[in-house]
């Protein structure tokens, strides 16, 4: 039963919630996958912040609003809830603050709604993918077009190089792991008797996971500038 929704509509949430109601009865819902999501490119310095404020929204603010509305029939089936987040929730990038901002909230509400579901028996999982294939990268590189034509010289002058580069890794990244390998482990989370609290995805998210936990900041900025620069 396919439901079009806006989830940042307080509206669009609880018609969607009640649809469920009457649709899935005593029997609940078994799983509740939150995959929504935009990115907001660019330096922090020039960001708008009612940009900001959306990719908050949408990232997390909605995810949540949606959790909860769907939370009644969840608990009926002691369903387990899984959210989208990237490895940008544990690894930041520069010129991705805001989108990795939003992915670092969404591990904080992962792993507070795990402990807190935990006693009823509902599991609560976060995916952590690195470049995936989706269509975010086209609208990420809208949204960048636009802010660069809003923005003052300023941006041009500090910041215009290495938005270049990131323009051309996101084309490459409109090359990177097809969507199916995180629906391949969506199922999973969804599926096996006691799914992890999380999974990463792809050989790119799982080097940046081992590099956060083993070298110091100083030594990962140095890297992560080189890397910048050969953009």
């Amino acid at each position: 039963m396919p439901l079009r929704l806006d989830i940042t509509s307080e509206e669009d949430t609880a018609s969607a919630a009640d649809t469920l109601e009457r649709e899935t009865g005593s029997e609940g819902l078994t799983g509740l996958v939150n995959n929504a999501g935009i990115v907001v490119p660019g330096p922090l310095e020039f960001i708008p912040i009612d940009a900001f404020r959306q990719q908050i929204e949408v990232n997390v603010v909605a995810q949540l609003a949606v959790t909860q509305a769907f939370m009644p029939a969840l608990r009926r089936a002691r369903g387990r809830v899984v959210f989208i987040g990237s490895i940008s929730g544990l690894f930041a990038l520069p010129l991705a603050g805001a989108y990795a901002a939003s992915k670092y909230a969404l591990e904080a509400v992962s792993d507070a709604l795990r402990m807190e579901l935990r006693a009823f028996g509902m599991p609560v999982v976060i995916i952590e993918p690195g470049q995936i294939h989706t269509p975010i990268w086209e609208t990420s590189l809208a949204r960048g077009d636009e802010l660069y034509r809003n923005a003052p010289p300023e941006l041009e002058t500090y910041y215009g190089g290495p938005l270049r580069g990131l323009r051309r890794r996101v084309k490459r990244g409109m090359r990177a792991l097809p969507a199916d390998r995180v629906a391949q482990v969506v199922e999973r989370a969804l599926t096996v008797r006691s799914p992890r609290a999380r999974y990463i995805v792809g050989a790119e998210a799982r080097l940046r996971a081992i590099l956060k936990k083993v070298l110091p900041d100083s030594t990962r900025d140095a890297i992560v500038a080189k890397a910048l620069a050969r953009l």
